[in-house]
């Protein structure tokens, strides 16, 4: 008898026992490797049903990210397609991926090693198989038990997970001999093992072609990798947009936004974001002061001109088990880090969620950005607290200087910044939250720390621009005290339902003529896999932020500018969807002669 049959045939005739738990553990280990290679920026930029179990934290394509745990992307594994005995031609492809599959697992660190059979907790001595696994363990140490010291015997195995058990406990076979305990086998073993050579000679070949291939490719990758810390993921928008109703004569425009992001992880539960974007978005022209009605969620980046330039730059890290903390250099958000309640028309401004940026959340999260931290702290199941404190980063000058500047009136703590706190609760059927932020602003109020407002009308956001003892036309200081409540309801897992609401109290120090009272609020409804699995449907309606005693400071009317929009994500392949909306925004500069505004848009977005 060869040299190599020797080898391959020192395990006893339970060596079924083996493929079981080889193969079952296969399955575990596999779902966990595939969530590792997917890009956390480019799946799941939109989960496809309303799934309370999945962490909300995602990182997304849009103006911002909320991820509190790194790990958190949910990403659909697909479920192994049914095995036949002979598979046809079409079937082997999925056979082979099982294959890979189940020896991954093999080599996995979440198999635990066992030397004794009673560490398995659900093997008795009563078993039928008992004296087989009692071999297997403590005569060839040829099993490994799941990482909960369990065994799961009675699952059932394909001809495939058998093959590759049968493989690893040739390999540990052969470990024994290499170390000279040839002795320990058995003639008996070696007629049976024979026999279950002969009979899986096919899948054994299949299997070990496989790995073999799968080791070249690794190889390959490793040496061809762009890093072994950072992955890239991208998204690109194209934008084909017009306003029909207002007197300018608004033409068809062709926009777009490309977003770049690496992200890094130094521990696997940490992450660096460094994120670069270009754009070509010109505005529309509106009647009246209209502040930022009717802006899209993809109308970002450099006036017309698509220069790169860096977007964003944050560094997430938990801090214990209770405590997520997230640090922005360049360009934070407070929905970075504090959960929005808003359900499936949280989009994070990227190219998957409502077409308008007013729908996507409370404006009250969009008060100020810049540079700060944010915590985030477990308090007990389903609370959570969120505080966090952000300077601008602004580099208008009509505006003033940023947090990274350290002239009078600007720097960290002497400049514009933003600080929020939010009690909030999350079950698997609606989330809630309250949410107060204290704000000292010399820009718009609703501006995400960039100095332009990106929704509510210009009285809304410059409350204080032309009253009395203020400069016209000038920026002003403002300090804002804002309180919002936001909450969600999932009606099974295709339908969510969000509603918020907004109260503002704005005072220019100094002035001696009262506060400004700035109010919104707005529902909306999303229905996911509508009409197909991955679309989302959505509708929604509100009051974009406005000053509600405007007639007090000379600044027109209080007539609410009413926000309704419908939009439909049609999913046509995994990385590319399509979305027609329209949004009607009715009174958009808060005042009784305003035209009307409508806005047609189909956008187009690419991930990867």
């Amino acid at each position: 008898m060869s040299n190599v049959f020797l080898k391959s045939l020192l395990v006893s005739p339970a060596v079924l026992a083996a493929a079981l738990t080889v193969s079952a553990s296969a399955m575990a280990t596999e779902a966990k490797a595939a969530n590792e290679v997917v890009q956390p920026q480019a799946s799941a930029l939109q989960p496809s049903s309303v799934d309370a179990t999945s962490n909300p934290s995602t990182i997304s394509f849009g103006q911002k990210i909320v991820p509190v745990q790194v790990a958190s992307t949910p990403a659909e594994v697909a479920s192994p397609a049914p095995e036949a005995a002979s598979p046809a031609p079409e079937a082997a492809d999925s056979s082979l991926n099982q294959i890979n599959r189940y020896t991954r697992e093999g080599r996995s660190s979440n198999a635990s090693q066992v030397t004794s059979v009673s560490q398995l907790s659900d093997v008795k001595p009563t078993d039928w198989a008992f004296q087989a696994l009692q071999s297997l363990v403590e005569r060839y140490g040829c099993i490994a038990g799941y990482p909960d010291r369990t065994y799961r015997g009675n699952r059932a195995t394909t001809r495939y997970e058998f093959a590759a058990g049968l493989n690893a406990c040739l390999d540990r076979v052969n470990e024994l001999i290499a170390a000279g305990t040839a002795d320990l086998v058995k003639k008996e073993d070696l007629a049976v093992l024979q026999k279950l050579q002969e009979e899986f000679a096919a899948e054994l070949a299949t299997l070990r072609g496989r790995v073999d291939s799968l080791e070249a490719r690794t190889a390959t990758l490793e040496k061809q990798q762009f890093s072994t810390t950072t992955k890239l993921a991208g998204e690109v928008i194209f934008g084909v947009t017009d306003e029909f109703r207002q007197p300018f004569n608004n033409n068809t425009v062709f926009q777009d936004r490309v977003r770049l992001a690496l992200n890094t992880s130094f521990t696997g539960k940490d992450l660096l974001i460094t994120r670069l974007a270009a754009g070509n978005f010109v505005p529309f022209t509106f009647q009246g002061a209209t502040g930022g009605i009717g802006l899209q969620t993809f109308q970002f980046g450099s006036t017309g001109g698509n220069q790169i330039f860096a977007d964003w730059v944050a560094y997430y890290f938990p801090l214990g088990e209770k405590i997520n903390v997230y640090i922005p250099a360049f360009a934070g958000l407070q929905y970075d880090y504090a959960p929005t309640q808003a359900g499936l028309f949280e989009g994070f401004d990227s190219g998957s969620g409502p077409i308008g940026f007013f729908p996507q959340r409370n404006p009250i999260y969009n008060i100020g950005g810049g540079s700060g931290i944010g915590l985030n702290f477990d308090i007990v199941k389903g609370f959570k607290l969120s505080l966090g404190y952000l300077a601008d980063n602004s580099t208008l000058n009509t505006v003033g200087l940023g947090a990274n500047n350290p002239a009078d009136k600007a720097g960290l703590f002497n400049g514009s910044y933003s600080a929020l706190a939010q009690v909030s609760y999350k079950s698997d059927f609606f989330s809630l939250g309250a949410t107060y932020v204290n704000a000292y602003r010399r820009g718009a109020i609703f501006d995400t720390g960039g100095g332009s407002p990106v929704e509510g009308t210009t009285a809304g956001n410059f409350a204080f621009t032309n009253v009395a003892g203020s400069r016209a036309g000038q920026f002003t200081s403002t300090t804002v005290n804002a309180f919002g409540v936001s909450g969600s309801l999932n009606l099974g897992r295709t339908i969510s339902l969000n509603a918020f609401g907004t109260y503002v109290e704005a005072n220019k120090p100094g002035d001696g003529v009262g506060r400004g009272e700035i109010w919104s609020y707005g529902v909306g409804v999303a229905f996911a896999d509508f009409g197909k699995k991955g679309n989302l449907l959505g509708l929604s309606a509100g009051v974009e932020p406005y000053l509600g005693n405007s007639r007090k400071f000379g600044q027109g009317t209080n007539v609410q500018p009413l926000h309704f929009e419908a939009f439909y994500r049609y999913q046509l392949s995994d990385n590319i969807s399509i979305t027609p909306g329209v949004i009607y925004v009715i009174n958009p500069a808060q005042g009784n002669g305003d035209t009307d505004a409508l806005i047609g848009t189909l956008r187009t977005t690419f991930t990867f």
